[in-house]
């Protein structure tokens, strides 16, 4: 499995991005997917999961409102759509797979390289 994740740049607090997140090597249907995300200095925090087929997602408490996970299968593609960013949204953004539903990283067997958001006051 490979994960390749982009989207990531400078935006200004109050701005929009939106990250993506390209799965190629197994059936991307077949895995539960997540974003997460490490600021400097900081334990990596969950930002959203989502299951296979797109219809449950949960989300951290710091982006509940802000951040919406979604995924389309057809294109083996996974996106985190991020608006009202903060200062405090800074940091490397990672997209996981895994076997199962769940906010903590050991949850996720595959992981891309991250892309980074800056969030500039």
């Amino acid at each position: 499995v490979q994960l390749q994740a982009s989207g990531g740049g400078l935006v200004q607090a109050g701005g929009s991005l939106r990250l993506s997140c390209a799965f190629s090597g197994r059936d991307f249907s077949m895995y539960f997917m997540a974003w997460f995300r490490q600021a400097p200095e900081k334990d990596r925090e969950f930002v959203a999961a989502i299951s296979k087929s797109g219809r449950e997602t949960r989300y951290g408490d710091s982006v509940k409102g802000r951040f919406t996970i979604s995924r389309d299968n057809a294109k083996n593609m996974l996106y985190l759509q991020m608006n009202s960013l903060r200062p405090e949204d800074t940091a490397l953004y990672y997209c996981a797979a895994g076997p199962v539903l769940y906010d903590d990283p050991v949850a996720y067997n595959q992981w891309g390289q991250g892309t980074l958001v800056t969030v500039s006051s």
